[in-house]
């Protein structure tokens, strides 16, 4: 979705007078890093016999190549997004990874179509990068990257 706006944007020609059976061609296609965001692990939960923190817990794993104990994990919040196309919700938990919870790349699940860099940002540089605009990023990236300056970043031993 984020790439074909991009298209529109750029090529706005492409999108005006077409129907399904006359789509024209873009002749100087965008690279398709245009449609690439920044996001949070996150996952459909589509397992009823697993809870949101069991699912949670699969998707860290799957996604970023960390185990995390559900233990681990601590709910922050549930919000809706979406709310225009699809109102889903979403459920923000928070968790601390370490080298040693690593067991592999992470990177998601290339046959479901993901494509997954797991991504570190230095804490002394989380707010400039929450609010560069140039960065594409999700509402739920900066909201976490704000509740962690306000509950998590002053508990922190100052170096």
């Amino acid at each position: 979705a984020v790439y074909m706006c991009e298209v529109e944007r750029h090529h706005p020609q492409v999108f005006q007078h077409q129907d399904k059976e006359n789509f024209s061609r873009v002749e100087d296609p965008l690279p398709a890093v245009v449609g690439v965001t920044y996001e949070l692990c996150a996952g459909i939960v589509d397992k009823p016999d697993l809870s949101l923190e069991e699912i949670a817990c699969g998707e860290v794993l799957e996604e970023c190549g960390y185990r995390v104990p559900v233990t681990d994990l601590r709910r922050i919040t549930s919000y809706r997004s979406g709310v225009g196309v699809t109102g889903s919700r979403q459920t923000l938990f928070y968790a601390e990874v370490t080298d040693q919870m690593r067991t592999g790349e992470g990177g998601g699940q290339p046959e479901e179509g993901e494509l997954i860099e797991v991504v570190e940002i230095p804490l002394e540089d989380s707010m400039k990068f929450a609010y560069d605009e140039t960065l594409p990023k999700t509402m739920g990236v900066i909201f976490s990257f704000m509740w962690f300056q306000n509950n998590i970043a002053p508990k922190l031993p100052k170096k």
